[in-house]
């Protein structure tokens, strides 16, 4: 027998907030489409050339790569600049933010990439700005619960936390925040979820809006196909 009780049912806890998820469809900068189609090409010549264990190999290194463009191409070629108008993800992420910053709200960010956060974190101090906090699995654990304590603090504004999602998608209480967003897909919705519970959960007084970054026409728009096949077999199983 299962028992099963959920937060968004109004007989179990009657004063939690709403919760609105959002996909927020971006498009590819030139720069990223022609970084994207020279690798497709790379991908499909040495896809020819490989059989066995190393085909696979191949096809693994490759989603990540195409993913890493559709963050910035920066991140692709190693490059620091990371200039917003190259990347239609960090132009999305201004809009949403300004918004947020005129609200005078605050604002979960989440990656898988620890090293997209300092980038997000100097491109999001200019939006807001001021600085933020950043937390990621270089940060100490002692160090953590410090950055939570401020980033929830009434008595200063914080206006953003960059997070990684495996260091930062569990036992953070982060409730100051009433928006959150994913600016890469994962591949395990429960994952997404639990990291969206940062903000959403018991003490949260806010409705909570949850941005879902897609970037059209790549593999990520099969990689939130993949995600929301996962969560409705999750959803029926149970």
């Amino acid at each position: 027998f299962i028992l099963r009780r959920l937060k968004t049912d109004r007989r179990i806890i009657s004063d939690l907030p709403e919760k609105n998820e959002q996909k927020e469809y971006v498009s590819l900068s030139k720069k990223q489409i022609a970084l994207y189609k020279g690798l497709q090409r790379d991908i499909e010549k040495s896809m020819a050339e490989t059989e066995g264990i190393q085909r696979k190999g191949l096809v693994l290194a490759a989603i990540s790569k195409f993913k890493q463009i559709c963050n910035h191409p920066d991140q692709y070629l190693g490059n620091q600049e990371f200039k917003p108008k190259l990347s239609g993800k960090f132009e999305a992420l201004q809009s949403i933010c300004e918004t947020i910053r005129d609200k005078h709200e605050q604002v979960l960010i989440f990656t898988q990439f620890k090293e997209m956060c300092e980038p997000l974190n100097v491109f999001l101090a200019e939006v807001f700005g001021q600085s933020g906090l950043v937390l990621h699995g270089g940060v100490p654990v002692k160090k953590r619960g410090e950055l939570v304590d401020q980033f929830n603090d009434p008595d200063t504004y914080t206006p953003y936390m960059v997070l990684s999602i495996k260091a930062g998608g569990v036992g953070l209480n982060l409730t100051a925040a009433n928006h959150v967003i994913h600016f890469d897909r994962w591949w395990n919705p429960a994952v997404e979820n639990q990291a969206t519970d940062r903000a959403f959960r018991i003490g949260q007084e806010k409705n909570v809006f949850v941005y879902k970054f897609v970037t059209s026409g790549t593999i990520e728009e099969k990689i939130d196909e993949l995600l929301t096949e996962k969560t409705q077999l999750s959803n029926d199983l149970i």
